[in-house]
């Protein structure tokens, strides 16, 4: 059923840039932020990236709540109401920040943000698949990715940057009070502005069904998600292509925060907000784009070793940077520069590999929902128990762990059937 929005074809590019920024601005402050914000407040890397990790969970389990918002309100109800909700969670962490028991309090707002985050996702893509023509969908994808990784520089670039600067001038706690409650007001007045910009919910799509039959059409999406052809490699795969990941992107901006003393790089949190959320988010888009024209000429059963290697190679950066502990900042950042390349580059081939070869069929978009889950999952795992090895390996025979942790990724890659045809088009 193809739907055409109220306000014409402009209409999409005042509500769909925002409502992605809004959508990556709870997953990257969770996943990334706030680590830099916990290490500067003398929280030890081990709870830093265990709790950290674990709290990205509702991501992985979205699929199981994502019916009920099918016959509870609308959509545009729930991406409105998850924006001021995380507007008013985001107040409510700078008020625990000055607290003597600051990190379980702090822990705990940030898993409600991340049940709303997760929970506005869900809304936001609805909004986007009902609200838009199939062309429509089509022509303002690009725009989706955009601002997603908009919201990263956003974050781990420019408000990193400017608690750099205010760590200086106010000190640690004072700093990341402020820069919480920009998080705040930014989420507040997003929510503002789409309350007055969304396209409300078509007639035709709301559904007079009851929540039993919900539990019904979920447990038939679920069972027949499992009994997919070759599924057990496909969910291994999964898993195990982002396992290095998992343990490396958790602890490297961690190393590079630490003492030198500490085995680590010793950069102030500006330097590491502009390397990373400026210079590495840039790499990271400019590899994506480049993936899906190498993929569309060799297709992805061809290239699928060739993304694999592109993708973990490139963590060996790290264990150079944690042996030779360079301070020239250009090196460091190249560096980045080159990883986060490789990590766009080759993460295209994992999410290809599940829209063509893990959701197609029936219910190809709640299957493609359960694969991402999974992958979100499968990272969120070493993620945990990252800071963990960190702590009694060391930074450099923790990331030399991290190089011989992406030899699952080759294996898999080489042996992983493909269920459907490969298609290059």
């Amino acid at each position: 059923m193809k739907i055409k929005t109220k306000a014409g074809g402009a209409r999409p590019l005042l509500w769909i840039p925002t409502l992605y920024f809004a959508m990556g601005l709870p997953f990257v402050t969770i996943n990334a932020t706030s680590g830099i914000m916990f290490k500067n407040m003398g929280v030890s890397d081990a709870k830093i990236a265990f709790w950290t990790a674990f709290i990205i969970l509702p991501w992985t389990l979205k699929p199981l709540w994502s019916p009920f918002l099918e016959i509870y309100m609308t959509k545009r109800f729930f991406a409105i109401t998850t924006q001021l909700a995380c507007g008013i969670l985001f107040a409510l962490l700078t008020v625990t920040l000055p607290l003597a028991d600051f990190f379980s309090k702090s822990i705990a707002i940030l898993s409600l943000i991340a049940f709303c985050g997760a929970t506005h996702d869900i809304a936001a893509d609805g909004i986007y698949i009902h609200s838009l023509s199939n062309g429509q969908q089509a022509k303002y994808v690009g725009w989706q990715g955009a601002f997603y990784n908009l919201a990263k520089i956003f974050s781990i670039g420019f408000l990193v940057y400017i608690a750099g600067i205010l760590e200086k001038q106010y000190g640690v706690t004072k700093c990341w009070i402020c820069i919480m409650f920009m998080y705040s007001i930014v989420m507040i007045i997003l929510s503002v502005y789409h309350h007055l910009i969304l396209p409300k919910d078509q007639p035709e799509l709301q559904r007079a069904v009851s929540s039993e039959q919900i539990f019904r059409e979920l447990w038939e999406v679920i069972s027949s998600f499992f009994t997919k052809r070759n599924i057990v490699w496909s969910i291994t795969f999964i898993i195990l292509y982002r396992f290095a990941e998992g343990f490396a992107m958790k602890i490297a901006p961690l190393f590079f925060k630490a003492a030198r003393e500490d085995g680590g790089l010793g950069l102030s949190t500006s330097q590491i907000g502009l390397i990373y959320g400026t210079y590495g988010s840039a790499a990271f888009i400019f590899g994506s784009v480049l993936a899906g024209y190498f993929i569309s000429k060799k297709g992805l059963k061809k290239s699928l070793l060739w993304l694999c290697a592109i993708f973990n190679i490139p963590f060996a950066v790290y264990a150079v940077l944690a042996i030779f502990q360079p301070t020239d900042i250009a090196t460091i950042s190249s560096a980045v520069i080159f990883e986060y390349f490789g990590y766009g580059f080759g993460f295209v081939a994992l999410i290809l590999y599940m829209m063509q070869q893990v959701a197609p069929g029936k219910n190809a978009t709640a299957h493609y929902a359960f694969a991402t889950g999974i992958m979100n999952l499968g990272v969120m795992i070493p993620g945990m128990l990252s800071g963990l090895l960190s702590d009694w390996l060391g930074y450099r025979m923790f990331f030399i762990w991290v190089l011989v942790a992406t030899i699952p990724a080759f294996l898999v890659s080489i042996f992983v059937p493909f269920s459907y045809p490969d298609s290059q088009k």
